[in-house]
């Protein structure tokens, strides 16, 4: 169906009218250096994304110095030793105990994995049943990538709308399910203070992420940018402005058919099927090395910065 820009234009004010209509939120729960790591579980199987990573257990991530709790903070990093590990780099993989539909979550980050080659940080979500329980990449990038790439996938028939997202954010793909759900819907942003080494060179910032069966809208917050609101705990994200970036679902996707008991992951892998598939696309760091894996087991000190530092993350449902 053909639908002319001001026709997108007035549906989007409709859908954002409903949304804002029902977002009064109540905190729901907290995580933070005082309970993570009671509240998410330790992934250490195979990388589903075939990346040259070992993912460890709680006890070695804890005795190794991958996972700890510092100075009021959660602390996930990599091993920064080892050179020619045969089972790939160890890393830390964490996935929350209780699961989502619906909410917005608010995640202050002091430090996130820098922009290096081979590395491939996410922060994210996703159901029990890859993908017909759809997955959201909230912050997620690779090798030497300084800005944020945000994305849905989903089981095929959801297609997308960008509307109320910054101009300068651009809609890579409308089907969530492009690439049978590997590639998926695509909103890439320009803020080079969004992800890695830009992030963490102003001291870090807030992504909060929406999901309402209207819509799910991601907002960046630099530092030195956080709404009061947020400080307060009180968001009220139709005061935020125009989201980092924002899919409606609207005619062409029943959100609440696609994504459903999302699980929150943190998680750095390296190569594997994106940053390994673009190593060759990309010349700084395909001069480093023939392959991803041969770069990634040979130079463990290229990761020192490749670390999380998390402050918390609040979880709110709607109240109304």
């Amino acid at each position: 169906m053909y639908m002319s820009s001001s026709t997108v234009l007035g549906l989007g004010a409709i859908w954002a009218g409903v949304a804002q209509a029902q977002t009064v939120y109540g905190l729901h729960r907290t995580y933070d250096a005082g309970n993570f790591w009671d509240e998410f579980d330790f992934f250490n199987e195979p990388d589903p994304t075939r990346g040259f990573v070992e993912y460890v257990d709680n006890a070695t991530a804890m005795a190794e110095g991958l996972a700890a709790s510092r100075d009021g903070q959660i602390f996930m990093g990599v091993d920064t030793v080892t050179e020619f590990p045969a089972n790939g780099r160890k890393s830390v993989r964490v996935t929350s105990r209780e699961s989502f539909t619906h909410g917005l979550f608010i995640a202050d980050l002091a430090h996130v994995p820098s922009s290096a080659c081979g590395s491939w940080p996410a922060l994210w979500s996703f159901g029990p049943n890859w993908p017909a329980s759809g997955e959201i990449d909230i912050l997620e990038g690779v090798n030497t990538q300084h800005t944020n790439s945000i994305t849905l996938h989903t089981s095929p028939g959801c297609s997308i709308s960008q509307i109320d997202t910054v101009s300068s954010t651009t809609l890579a793909n409308a089907d969530c399910n492009t690439g049978t759900a590997f590639t998926g819907c695509s909103q890439h942003t320009a803020d080079n203070q969004n992800y890695g080494d830009g992030m963490n060179a102003i001291g870090g910032g807030v992504y909060a992420m929406e999901w309402l069966s209207e819509h799910i809208a991601v907002w960046y917050f630099p530092r030195y940018a956080i709404p009061q609101d947020i400080l307060r705990g009180d968001p009220v994200p139709s005061t935020w402005g125009l989201a980092t970036a924002k899919f409606y679902g609207g005619s062409t996707c029943d959100l609440d058919a696609h994504f459903m008991n999302h699980n929150l992951v943190f998680d750095t892998t390296f190569c594997g099927d994106w940053a390994g598939a673009v190593w060759a696309d990309n010349p700084e760091c395909s001069a480093l090395a023939p392959t991803c894996n041969e770069y990634v087991a040979a130079n463990p000190g290229a990761f020192v910065d490749s670390f999380w530092s998390v402050n918390s993350i609040n979880v709110y449902k709607l109240l109304q």
